[in-house]
């Protein structure tokens, strides 16, 4: 049998730090993923930026250059990292949600999806979402609810390091 109190002890970084990893790690993923949706329209990753702080400037933020690119990178990843804080803290009441992360976390992205196009936009200057492209709108669920996994899975981390 072998002596566990000679053994270095890894230290809990606690779990603060996995739901900061896990919106920079959703916040990055979701990035990637318009990115590469809409590159070949012309898109760059300022431009997405930048429609992303059109939530808060409206129209302006399209004139608003690397201020709003950045105050856009700054909204993103803090929604991201509120996704996974959300699902955290309903884990602390429900543990089921981290006892079957990918089936629950589909079902959260998906209510992640319908949140920020039904309740978030709309309430921002940038306004109700278009839905005329229907690649755009299938992907984006299909990847709402890898967002909705990813949530889960970090949740689930600083769930068992608390």
């Amino acid at each position: 049998m072998m002596n566990t109190d000679a053994l270095p002890h890894t230290r809990s970084r606690g779990p603060l730090f996995h739901l900061l990893l896990g919106g920079a790690v959703l916040g990055t993923v979701d990035l990637i993923f318009a990115y590469l949706f809409w590159m070949s329209k012309g898109a760059t990753l300022g431009g997405i930026l930048r429609s992303i702080a059109a939530g808060v400037l409206g129209e302006a933020s399209g004139e608003g250059g690397a201020p709003a690119a950045w105050l856009g990178a700054g909204l993103h990843y803090f929604i991201a990292t509120a996704m996974v804080a959300v699902y955290y803290l309903a884990s602390r009441r429900y543990p089921r949600l981290v006892r079957r992360p990918i089936a629950l976390g589909l079902l959260y992205g998906l209510v992640l999806y319908l949140a920020m196009n039904f309740v978030v936009l709309p309430l921002s200057a940038a306004g109700m979402a278009k839905f005329d492209n229907a690649a755009w709108i299938a992907s984006s669920i299909v990847m709402h609810a890898l967002f909705g996994v990813i949530c889960a899975m970090f949740a689930r981390k600083a769930l068992a390091d608390s």
